[in-house]
């Protein structure tokens, strides 16, 4: 590494690690205002109330990062400005381009985390959110895994309904399940009953424990009744998985990369309006990272300024973008799970709308002319 990137990495790092542990901090104190008389009321542990907030750190994360790496970048490229030190590189022989090109990695490799991050633990981040602040709204000291009660589950291919009393997210086992197959008809030809099913990844089998099962002929008449051998049976052959069935139960906006091709491979039967908000999503996962590089594009050129007034000028301008971005994030998303416009559009257009404004301006700075001013002629 050169003389220069550590440098200019230098200068960026310690603006960047303020304001991104200081969002993390406010992001804290809010949510402690506002939950913490609910931690309090059920008599929470410290160590609950730490692995709660420990476990909502992604989505937090995939959030605070690309609005500090924005102030951090328009911070140290202005201060770097202002004293004349970007001038001093210029006039050395580098070009704008290799000046942030340490910025341009920073803004590479936070976007990869941020992606390894929405892949599945932030989606999870904001599900296990919810079934915790239930939790301690009925008054229950220990914070579960995230359990759904009551499931119903239908798989269309096989046309066998689930009904689950409860299950865990993540875990094999289900507790007091009814199952009903059904022929082409629509008429029922048996059912299983069970305290548990559990499923074994490594066989695809599953066991039902201490049940029975009965069998139906064309009129709905039971035609045989029988207990399980040795208290469980073991079935073969069905395509039903815990995430699967956990997944039809869940919000779309909740569900990890799996899950979410998951319900786009056994559902594909369904409406494309009904599935729109799960393929919108699942774009949505890999798109929205990328917002740390967009950001690097922007801040870049508008941090780097000749004069005070351009400072000033430069970052309410890169602000505005970004916020811009964050509109455009949201109005394209709307658009897209209703099935408006195609979901790489949603996830996608805005990032690169965004990103091709900051390219332009980069283009301008590197050059060293007038970035592109808009206003209204005076007549």
């Amino acid at each position: 590494m050169r003389l220069l990137d550590r440098y200019v990495l230098r200068n960026f790092l310690e603006p960047f690690f303020l304001c991104f542990f200081g969002f993390l901090a406010i992001w804290l104190v809010i949510d402690l205002s506002d939950n913490g008389p609910d931690f309090i009321e059920a008599k929470a542990s410290l160590k609950a109330v730490f692995g709660f907030y420990i476990t909502q750190l992604p989505q937090i994360v995939l959030i605070s990062l690309p609005v500090g790496l924005l102030l951090a970048l328009l911070f140290s490229l202005s201060k770097m400005s202002r004293s004349n030190e970007i001038i001093s590189m210029l006039t050395a022989g580098c070009s704008v381009t290799r000046v942030i090109f340490p910025l341009l990695v920073i803004g590479t490799l936070s976007s990869v985390g941020l992606l390894a991050l929405s892949y599945e633990l932030a989606p999870r981040a904001e599900a296990v959110k919810k079934v915790a602040l239930e939790q301690i709204a009925k008054g229950k000291r220990s914070m579960e895994r995230d359990a759904i009660e009551g499931l119903l589950f239908r798989d269309r291919q096989t046309r066998r309904t689930w009904f689950v009393r409860k299950m865990r997210v993540g875990s094999p086992e289900l507790d007091d399940v009814h199952i009903t197959q059904q022929d082409e008809s629509g008429g029922i030809t048996r059912k299983w009953y069970a305290n548990r099913a559990t499923w074994d990844p490594r066989t695809s089998y599953w066991t039902l424990r201490r049940g029975k099962r009965v069998d139906f002929d064309a009129d709905g008449n039971v035609t045989h009744e029988s207990l399980f051998p040795s208290d469980h049976r073991t079935i073969t052959g069905w395509n039903e998985t815990p995430e699967r069935i956990a997944s039809s139960n869940l919000d779309a906006q909740n569900l990890t990369v799996p899950e979410l091709r998951a319900y786009l491979k056994f559902n594909a039967d369904f409406p494309p309006v009904q599935l729109a908000p799960y393929r919108t999503l699942l774009e949505h996962r890999f798109a929205v990272p990328w917002s740390c590089l967009v950001v690097v594009f922007i801040a870049a050129p508008l941090g780097i300024v000749f004069s005070r007034r351009g400072v000033l000028g430069g970052v309410a301008s890169s602000i505005f973008i970004f916020f811009g971005m964050i509109f455009a994030t949201n109005l394209f998303l709307a658009l897209g799970k209703g099935g408006r416009v195609s979901p790489w559009l949603a996830a996608w257009a805005p990032n690169i709308f965004i990103g091709v404004i900051g390219l332009v301006l980069l283009y301008y700075r590197a050059t060293n002319r007038d970035l592109p001013r808009f206003g209204f002629k005076r007549s």
